[in-house]
């Protein structure tokens, strides 16, 4: 009998990157049902892999049992039970390393994801700018897997079903009495770098338009009491406003999303977690550009509502919005509320 094949992916964080996983592991599960994966992340993640079929999670333990080189020896010797047989790093960082170093030296077969740091160097460099896409991390995903021996055809995507929606939920969201005549529109106006977010002034003035229609149901997603305060604001006592951020658990925020018509996001985690689930997706792009390879899963580009360049011809200036060029400073007011609007009702 040939052994079973088993791999182990490691990718630790961020959450949108963890999320970008899923497409490829969805597809790879439905056309290699003979192989077993177990994916290694932070517990809080586990939730992105439940509807997968031959995906095992396995949370890692970072602030103890697996913190520091111990901690991550003590990792290996966790992962060795399981019979692993193949390493697919799509991480690709120090940690990460160490832990596909160690299979290799056991014999196993390892590969690890090219981030393409020179193509996204010369996208976002202000001389001698290369302005043209460069491969999506779902294509970086796929050369790994191809690097270890499976094909991965992302051609024809499936996803989950929507979820029914609990109790719970729906006392947090209000009944809708008939979802074929509702439309549930998620927005996410959070990013992790303010040079990713659009202005909440602009972003008021979308929600006041959205609310206007009565069969628009608008939902507000977000964390951590600072945001929080602010979605509160940005409600502005429209009844059909829904704060979702803190009043559902993560699992609930998941099923939840599943069920909307579309989510408006930033360049930031929300727009793949939506993507994942099939949802679609418009997202609103300042000092970064879906060139760069994190485009949500399986939307077309006019979803990515890009600012400026004629006025700011330095964009992309950064690839993940941490950089601040002097004088960029208001890149996103260059996208009207008139096109976001319309893009999310089209």
């Amino acid at each position: 009998m040939p052994k079973t094949k088993h791999i182990l992916v490691i990718r630790l964080s961020a959450m949108g990157d963890v999320a970008m996983t899923v497409p490829v592991l969805r597809a790879f599960s439905i056309q290699h049902p003979d192989v077993k994966i177990t994916v290694i992340s932070r517990p809080f993640f586990k939730p992105f892999f439940d509807t997968i079929p031959y995906v095992s999670f396995f949370g890692v333990d970072l602030k103890e049992r697996h913190k520091g080189f111990l901690g991550l020896l003590r990792l290996f010797s966790d992962l060795k039970k399981f019979g692993i047989t193949h390493v697919a790093d799509i991480h690709n960082v120090l940690r990460s390393k160490v832990v596909r170093n160690l299979f290799a030296l056991s014999g196993k077969k390892v590969a690890a994801t090219d981030k393409g740091r020179a193509d996204k160097k010369a996208l976002t460099r202000a001389e001698n700018k290369i302005f043209e896409p460069t491969k999506s991390m779902f294509e970086r995903h796929i050369e790994t897997f191809n690097k270890l021996g499976f094909q991965i055809d992302l051609a024809n995507p499936t996803f989950p079903e929507k979820a029914v929606l609990s109790n719970n939920i729906l006392s947090k969201i209000g009944e809708i009495s008939d979802f074929s005549k509702m439309k549930l529109i998620g927005i996410a106006p959070f990013a992790q770098y303010e040079s990713k977010v659009y202005p909440l002034d602009l972003m008021q003035q979308v929600i006041d338009d959205l609310a206007k229609k009565p069969n628009q149901k608008i939902m507000l997603f977000g964390g951590g009491k600072e945001e929080i305060q602010k979605l509160n604001q940005l409600q502005n006592h429209h009844k059909n406003v829904i704060v979702v951020a803190g009043n559902l658990t993560f699992t609930e925020e998941l099923q939840l999303i599943s069920n909307l018509d579309v989510m408006l996001s930033m360049d930031s985690g929300n727009s793949h977690i939506a993507a994942m689930l099939g949802v679609k997706v418009v997202t609103l792009w300042g000092a970064t550009h879906p060139y760069a390879g994190f485009k949500p899963f399986n939307q077309p580009m006019e979803n990515c509502l890009v600012s400026d360049r004629t006025k700011y011809p330095l964009l992309p200036t950064s690839v993940y919005g941490n950089k601040i060029v002097p004088g960029y400073e208001d890149v996103m007011r260059s996208i009207s509320v008139e096109k976001v609007v319309s893009s999310i009702e089209n």
